[in-house]
């Protein structure tokens, strides 16, 4: 019910083009890249999946959390145009189940964009490169833990634009987030486990132990996260 309403009320906010234009653009980075540079790549030594996305993510990474930025201020900003976001507290519903119902039009998105990411470094593979066995379970095992690390950085953009009524104010807080992000040594563990940081992480090249204390991390925080804006909902509807 919940999911259905919100996929209504964006239909006409430009959410759905504007994520899947970004998707592709995004997508076309290791295309482009391959195009420009193939030489700087085929000659390496590692598997062509880690060549391609050493080379790339972090541009990639970079853009899927700015869709997510934007597409979190343009669900909240359809709720606070004309107080809508008053009118639907009247209905039988709660405000913490609009809020969920957007974080999983979110994901069904971000798994959206993240296919047309998946598609364009196999294509880059199958093209530049030699296939190699297992190379689809590389790629999903990639995209699959890149998918969890996003989760964090969906809530926390849902999170900030639901506490702000002026879109642009919570637009520029969550570019300012995602500029800090790209400036933190992803060398370090505890800097990496800001929210925003961790999409920049990969599952390739990256030793056991560190991705599974990425996945326990990103799991409690996203358990964080979400209890957090179930509280401050229920403080702000106190205060009201």
């Amino acid at each position: 019910m919940s999911f259905g309403l919100e996929c209504k009320k964006v239909k006409r906010t430009g959410f759905f083009p504007a994520l899947i234009v970004g998707g592709l653009f995004s997508a076309i980075v290791p295309v482009l890249n391959m195009a420009v540079r193939s030489d700087n790549y085929i000659r390496l030594e590692n598997s062509p999946i880690q060549i391609l996305m050493n080379a790339n993510w972090q541009m990639m990474a970079m853009l899927n959390v700015l869709l997510f930025v934007v597409g979190a201020c343009l669900m909240y900003h359809t709720e606070y145009a004309d107080n809508g976001i008053q009118k639907m507290c009247t209905l039988p519903t709660k405000e913490k189940n609009l809020f969920f119902g957007k974080f999983v039009l979110l994901l069904v998105m971000g798994i959206v964009v993240l296919t047309l990411e998946a598609s364009a470094i196999a294509f880059s593979t199958a093209y530049w490169f030699d296939t190699f066995s297992n190379w689809g379970l590389e790629l999903l095992k990639c995209f699959g833990y890149a998918f969890l690390l996003m989760l964090p950085a969906v809530l926390s953009s849902l999170l900030i634009a639901s506490l702000c009524k002026n879109m642009w104010v919570s637009l520029g807080i969550g570019v300012i987030c995602v500029f800090t992000a790209t400036m933190l040594p992803m060398n370090n563990f505890v800097v990496s486990l800001f929210p925003f940081a961790l999409p920049f992480q990969m599952f390739v090249g990256a030793a056991e132990n560190t991705v599974r204390n990425m996945i326990i991390a990103s799991i409690a925080e996203i358990i964080i996260i979400a209890f957090v804006e179930v509280l401050l909902l229920k403080v702000r509807r106190s205060m009201e």
